[in-house]
C-alpha cells in the first residue's frame, strides 16, 4: 500500500506550487550571492512583507474568485476608496479605529455584494462588472476628498507605528549592537488571511466547491452544487478581503490619495499566476499565491540592485516573469496530460447560461 501511495503522480496544484516556492528561493539565493548587500539583511527581507502586506491580502483574495474561474479587477480601487474614507473618518475626532476598520469592511462588502449578485445570479461577465466597480471606486475616492489626506489620530498613529520585534532574527550595527528585526500589524493580518483562506480552500466544504466549479461548472451542477451561490460568496469573501486590504495598506501609508493602489489589482493577478493559480479554474494554493507576491518583489529588487533603477525596468521584468510561468503552466499541463489551456469561463461569451 505504501509502495503504491509513493508513486501516485502529485497534483497540479502541489505541482506548480513547489514550482513557485523553487524559483522564489533560487531568486532569492542567487541575489545573495550575486549582490550580497541588502540580500544579507534579515530586515530587508522582512521588509517584502511590511511593504506588500496588503498586496498579499488582495492576491489571497484573486486566488478565490480565480480557483473558481473568475476574475476581479475591482479590489485595487476599493483600497483606494476603503483608505481614503478611513482617513476622512479619522480625522472627524469623533471616530474611533474600530469605526474606521468597520468602515473599510462595509466598503468591500458592498462592493463583494453587488458585484456577486450581477455576476452569479444575471450572468453578466465577471470582467466588466469588475472593470465598472473599479472605476466606480476611483471616481467615489476623489468625491471623498479630492486632495490627499493624511491620517492624524493618535490612536491610528500609535497603531500603525507598532512594530512587532523579532529576537531572535536580526542584525548587528556598527557599534556591535544587536539590531532586532520587526514587522508591521499589517504583515500579521496578512499571513493570518493566508492561513484562514488556506484552511478555507482545502477543508470546507466551500473551498472544494469552488475548485469543482473552476474545474467545470456544468459537472459541479449536476454533483449538486450551487455553483451561483458559491460564486456569489467567492465575490462576497473577495470584496471583505480587500476592505481588509485598504485598512491594512493605510496602516502602513497613513494617508488617503486617489493614486494609492495604482495598478495593484494587476499585480494581485500576476502573483496569483506565479503562485499557480490558473486562469481557467480549478487549481490554485495561496501559500503559492503569497510565493508569487514574494517572488514579484523579489525580482523587482533584482532589478534595482543590478542598477536598473528606471519603473519602466521593473514593469517589463514583471511582464516577462507573468508571461514566462503563464508558459510552464502550458507546457506542464500539456506534459502531464490535461492539454493546453483553455480559455477562462468569464472569457467564454455565454458561459454559465444554462446554470
Amino acid at each position: 500500500m505504501t509502495k503504491n501511495k509513493s508513486k501516485q503522480p502529485l497534483s497540479d496544484t502541489i505541482f506548480l506550487l513547489r514550482i513557485t516556492v523553487c524559483t522564489f528561493f533560487g531568486m532569492y539565493i542567487l541575489a545573495m550571492l550575486i549582490w550580497g548587500g541588502g540580500f544579507l539583511n534579515p530586515q530587508q527581507f522582512l521588509d517584502m512583507f511590511n511593504n506588500n502586506a496588503a498586496l498579499i491580502i488582495i492576491s489571497c483574495a484573486l486566488s478565490i474568485v480565480m480557483v473558481a474561474g473568475g476574475i476581479d479587477i475591482s479590489v485595487g480601487g476599493i483600497i483606494t476608496l476603503s483608505s481614503m474614507s478611513c482617513v476622512v473618518l479619522l480625522d472627524d475626532g469623533s471616530s474611533s479605529v474600530f469605526m474606521a476598520l468597520l468602515l473599510s469592511l462595509g466598503i468591500g462588502a458592498a462592493f463583494g455584494l453587488v458585484q456577486g449578485l450581477l455576476i452569479s445570479y444575471l450572468e453578466i461577465q465577471p470582467f466588466i462588472i469588475t472593470l465598472a466597480g473599479m472605476f466606480f471606486a476611483k471616481g467615489m475616492t476623489t468625491i471623498v476628498s479630492a486632495t490627499p489626506r493624511t491620517a492624524a489620530n493618535p490612536e491610528f498613529l500609535a497603531l500603525k507605528g507598532l512594530r512587532i520585534k523579532l529576537p531572535f532574527l536580526g542584525s548587528y550595527g556598527k557599534a556591535g549592537n544587536f539590531i532586532p528585526s520587526t514587522i508591521e500589524l499589517g504583515v500579521v493580518i496578512a499571513l493570518a488571511v493566508v492561513a484562514i483562506v488556506f484552511l478555507v480552500l482545502r477543508w470546507s466544504r466551500f473551498g472544494r466547491n469552488l475548485y469543482a466549479i473552476g474545474g467545470n461548472s456544468q459537472s459541479a451542477l449536476m454533483l449538486g452544487i450551487n455553483v451561483k451561490r458559491s460564486r456569489f460568496f467567492s465575490y462576497l469573501l473577495c470584496g471583505v478581503l480587500a476592505g481588509v486590504a485598504g485598512f491594512v495598506y493605510l496602516l502602513h501609508t497613513g494617508s488617503g490619495d486617489a493614486a494609492n493602489a495604482a495598478g495593484a489589482e494587476m499585480e494581485a493577478i500576476a502573483a496569483s499566476i506565479i503562485g499557480g493559480t490558473l486562469l481557467t479554474g480549478g487549481v490554485g494554493n495561496v501559500i503559492g499565491t503569497l510565493f508569487g507576491a514574494l517572488s514579484l518583489k523579489t525580482i523587482t529588487s533584482i532589478v534595482i540592485a543590478s542598477g536598473l533603477r528606471e519603473p519602466y525596468w521593473q514593469k517589463i521584468t514583471t511582464g516577462a516573469m507573468l508571461c514566462l510561468f503563464i508558459l510552464l503552466q502550458s507546457i506542464v499541463l500539456a506534459r502531464r496530460g490535461k492539454g493546453q489551456l483553455a480559455l477562462p469561463q468569464w472569457l467564454k461569451i455565454g458561459a454559465g447560461k444554462k446554470e
